[in-house]
């Protein structure tokens, strides 16, 4: 059986017109690498209007949400593999939406009363929640890796990427995201937009490997898909060349030039990468501990 060596980093970098407006970055990402190595990614793109002034706290919210519901969802099945196969399959899109969807509101709302925040009264005297959301708004990708499968989920923009020797492929499939763009945590009912799949990837059969969650503004900013697609496969190239640590250092500087020649948009991008263990270019990492862009 072949061993892999895996390594998991990403960088959240302010947008050039973000700078230019004096506005934060309002992107947040967390990595979450278990025990066994199964690995759990969250990426979040809060709404950049002035109708969503706490956005990026609600990306936070929804990064760690995402972490914590899929951490204690596999400890649970950490056993019973195909078991979590079936369920994730059926309910991914219900059960499983609906729970980080109802646990996002809570922290929002526990969050914005936390920091003594007015909350509008409604007709009747009661709270208007729905314009509290509102403020957070914020996007949703996640992705759990183990040795045998993956599962996806988004909601709103964004893009969730394969990358292996043979190409790049999206693993929530295009014809799935139609309008989606439009989609935010903060909408009535949000979790009947989201978008879930499960695939079985053998991922020792096809190393080196990489997957790559990436906030719109990184696809945004080249001129047409391919331009995209082909600037992941460089990703995966430099990796396979000069290392993961050579990368990961100038991640930052690469992200703010692509903003800068790009859309303008802040970028988030977090990579697992996958190689053979004979492999010295990329060191093991540590099981663990959450590793996180994200304090509520």
């Amino acid at each position: 059986m072949i061993q892999m060596k895996q390594v998991v980093f990403g960088r959240s970098v302010q947008g050039a017109s973000h700078i230019r407006a004096g506005t934060e970055c309002q992107d947040s990402y967390k990595k979450t690498i278990c025990d066994d190595g199964t690995i759990i990614l969250s990426v979040a793109d809060g709404h950049g209007s002035k109708a969503c002034p706490y956005s990026r706290t609600g990306s936070r919210i929804a990064v760690n949400v995402f972490c914590s519901i899929m951490k204690n969802l596999y400890d649970g099945y950490a056993e019973h593999s195909e078991q979590l196969v079936t369920y994730l399959n059926r309910e991914g899109d219900t059960r499983i939406s609906k729970a980080i969807d109802a646990e996002w509101k809570r922290r929002v709302i526990e969050a914005h009363r936390k920091n003594k925040r007015e909350i509008a009264a409604m007709e009747g005297g009661s709270d208007d929640l729905k314009r509290v959301y509102k403020q957070y708004g914020t996007t949703l990708l996640g992705l759990l890796i183990t040795k045998t499968f993956v599962f996806a989920l988004q909601l709103g923009d964004g893009d969730i990427c394969y990358a292996n020797a043979s190409g790049l492929e999206l693993v929530i499939e295009p014809e799935k995201m139609l309008g989606v763009e439009t989609h935010s945590l903060s909408r009535d009912n949000a979790w009947e937009k989201a978008m879930t799949v499960v695939r079985r990837f053998d991922l020792a059969d096809h190393l080196p490997a990489m997957f790559v969650l990436s906030s719109d503004g990184f696809a945004n900013s080249y001129k047409s898909e391919d331009e995209f697609h082909n600037t992941v496969m460089d990703y995966l190239k430099m990796i396979n060349e000069h290392g993961a640590k050579a990368v990961e250092e100038n991640l930052p500087s690469w992200l703010s030039e692509t903003s800068s020649m790009g859309c303008g948009d802040d970028i988030t991008m977090l990579i697992a990468y996958f190689s053979q263990d004979d492999e010295k270019k990329v060191p093991a990492q540590e099981p663990a501990k959450d590793e996180v862009d994200a304090i509520e």
